[in-house]
This record gives structure tokens, C-alpha cells and sequence, in this order.
């Protein structure tokens, strides 16, 4: 199973979250480069990155950051957040990010998620983010009346490989992930399925692994110290 360390971004500066609400954001460090070099030196092969910024105004906006830590450190990166065009991911394609990942447009646009699979294959992931089981866009500001299996079979059928799932009840809570969800979905579909919300420990990180996951995205719980990075990584490759 892959960790992704977590590096969310409002303003250029690296924050968390609580149940994805922007009023609880909190600043967890200083750079999102030094941030990185710490991830690498940890194990990281991947981190993930999310514009907070673009989420809400449904456009690219730290867009650079993204890119300076994909062409100045040896870590993999995936990015979401403001992506709504095939413009959006041809930036990110022809700037050496290694994965781009579609959410409210998988919902509310699906045919862009159609093409970018045509054209990218599997450098395009979706994220679908669920609150009591619903898929919830706009930076988790709006709610649907899509079940978040629905939605990840529809991407399966398109050709998506990769899924990245989220219970928003989850996230910045260090409560532990939603394990029966995960599972669900996991069994549900053929894509590789990332869990993202609620990581705490390395008890959490052992769970996901043994029932299957593809990765795990880890935020609070690293930098609050619930969980040691490299501890995660190398648990991980048993």
C-alpha cells in the first residue's frame, strides 16, 4: 500500500482542516518545499496536494506550488482541487505532475472526465468525497443526491483507475477512517482505491493495509504526531 502524506494549500502556506470546513484552518507549516523534503527524507514516494484556494473559486491558484514541489523534490505529486478544464490538466500534465485528480467535475461534468481518461489514462484520478454515504462538491460546500458507489461505478465504466475516497465526516479528525465504506468500494469496483479521512495511528495505516487499499492519505495525524511517516512507509512495504 502507498502513503501519501498530505499537504493542503490556502494562501501558498500549508494548512489542515476540520471536516472541510475552511473556518477551521489551521497552519501546519511554514513551506510547502521544505514540507516535501521532510516527506523524502521519511520514505515518500508520493504526496498529495490539494488547492484549497481553487476548490472554492473553481479555477487554478496556487498552481505553482504544486509545480515547484514536483520539479524541485523527488516526490511523486498528485493535485486536486480547481480543476474544470482540459486546460486545467494540460498544465498540470506538461508540468510534471504525476497524477491529476478530477472531483465536483466527475459528478457534475462527467464527459470531462470521458475525455481527460482518453487522452492522460491513468495520469487522471477521481476523487469522490461523501457525507453519510452522499457525494458532496465544491470544496464538500454543496451536497447530491449521488451514493458515492454510483458515482465510482460510472467512473469505473469510463475507464478511471484510480479513486480517491473521502468521508468528509472523517477528515482532520484523527477518529480513525471510515474502514466499511472503504471496503464497500473497494469490493464495489476494479480501480484502486485510496483512502483519505480520519488516519490516525499506525494501527489505522495496518487496517487499510490488510483489507486491500491502494494508499492511504495521511494529514493531521502527521503533523500532530499521531503517526510517524516513516514508520507508515515501511509497514507499508511488508
Amino acid at each position: 500500500m502507498l502513503i501519501f502524506p498530505a499537504i493542503d494549500i490556502i494562501d501558498g502556506k500549508p494548512v489542515r482542516l476540520y471536516k472541510g470546513d475552511f473556518a477551521t484552518a489551521e497552519q501546519v507549516a511554514d513551506d510547502a518545499l521544505e514540507t516535501a523534503e521532510r516527506f523524502v527524507k521519511a520514505g515518500a514516494a508520493w504526496v498529495h496536494m490539494v488547492d484549497l484556494d481553487g476548490s472554492v473559486q473553481k479555477k487554478r491558484v496556487n498552481h505553482r506550488t504544486f509545480v515547484d514541489v514536483a520539479n524541485q523534490t523527488a516526490l511523486k505529486v498528485e493535485i486536486g482541487g480547481g480543476i474544470r478544464t482540459m486546460n486545467d490538466i494540460d498544465y498540470y500534465a506538461n508540468h510534471g505532475i504525476s497524477r491529476v485528480i478530477l472531483g465536483s467535475v466527475a459528478l457534475k461534468n462527467p464527459e470531462l472526465v470521458r475525455e481527460a481518461v482518453t487522452e492522460y489514462g491513468d495520469l487522471i484520478a477521481v476523487g469522490i468525497d461523501a457525507k453519510h454515504g452522499f457525494v458532496a462538491t465544491e470544496g464538500w460546500t454543496e451536497g447530491s443526491t449521488t451514493h458515492f458507489i454510483d458515482l465510482a461505478k460510472q467512473m469505473e465504466d469510463m475507464g478511471v483507475s484510480t479513486i480517491i475516497y473521502t468521508d468528509i465526516s472523517k477528515d482532520g479528525t484523527l477518529s480513525g477512517p471510515n474502514v466499511a465504506q472503504l471496503t464497500e468500494l473497494n469490493a464495489a469496483v476494479s480501480c484502486d482505491i485510496t483512502a483519505s479521512g480520519g488516519v490516525t495511528n499506525i494501527g489505522d495505516i495496518i487496517t487499510l493495509r490488510d483489507n486491500g487499499l491502494y494508499g492511504a492519505i495521511c494529514g493531521k495525524s502527521i503533523y500532530k504526531g499521531t503517526l510517524d511517516l516513516k514508520e507508515a512507509v515501511e509497514v507499508c512495504r511488508i
